[in-house]
């Protein structure tokens, strides 16, 4: 007998809360990021669970639709900037390849997933967390959202496809007025 996600116990078990909750119902595939206390930064625990449950809710038939919201008072404010400081200059840190090994199939996934993915923004949504919002299908935003690219606040070129997708959503004047000089919009 072949498992779906809909015969699987839903990741907010308290058994089993992890950085990734995962629950279908009615056919949708609720993808809630679950670090809190972090405002959902991205750690590797989190990416790896992330591309990993976009791969499985992406080929499962029994899911018709994906949301990806956050848990606490952010959707995600990006790379965990603390977990970047400690891998400096450790020589196993995988920090350097986690654009194109995590950030760039995300993004991918979300943006190419054959059903509907929305990103119900439930608060700030900052840096890749952005990128995440903005490769999604549909982005509804509640009362407390805000969005900020932030690269160029840390000294940092845009990534995980916001240079290429803020342009098509705003324009290309207003995407670059964005990514040049931050600010929580």
């Amino acid at each position: 007998m072949t498992e779906t996600a809909d015969d699987r116990r839903p990741a907010e078990h308290p058994d089993s809360p992890g950085p990734l909750l995962v629950e279908v119902t009615d056919g949708i595939a609720w993808l809630r990021l679950n670090r809190p206390e972090a405002m959902n930064s991205l750690d590797n625990a989190l990416k790896d669970a992330l591309v990993s449950a976009l791969r499985e809710v992406g080929s499962d038939p029994a899911v018709r639709c994906v949301v990806l919201t956050g848990t606490g008072r952010a959707f995600c404010v990006g790379q965990d900037l603390k977990e970047h400081v400690r891998s400096l200059g450790d020589p196993t840190s995988t920090l350097a390849t986690t654009v194109t090994d995590h950030y760039n199939p995300i993004v991918t996934a979300l943006a190419t997933m054959n059903k509907p993915v929305v990103a119900a923004l439930n608060g700030v949504a900052a840096g890749a967390g952005l990128s995440f919002a903005l490769a999604c299908d549909f982005r509804i935003a509640s009362d407390r959202a805000g969005l900020n690219t932030s690269f160029a606040g840390i000294a940092l070129s845009c990534d995980s496809g916001a240079s290429w997708s803020l342009p098509r959503l705003v324009g290309p004047a207003r995407a670059k007025e964005l990514l040049l000089m931050p600010r929580t919009v």
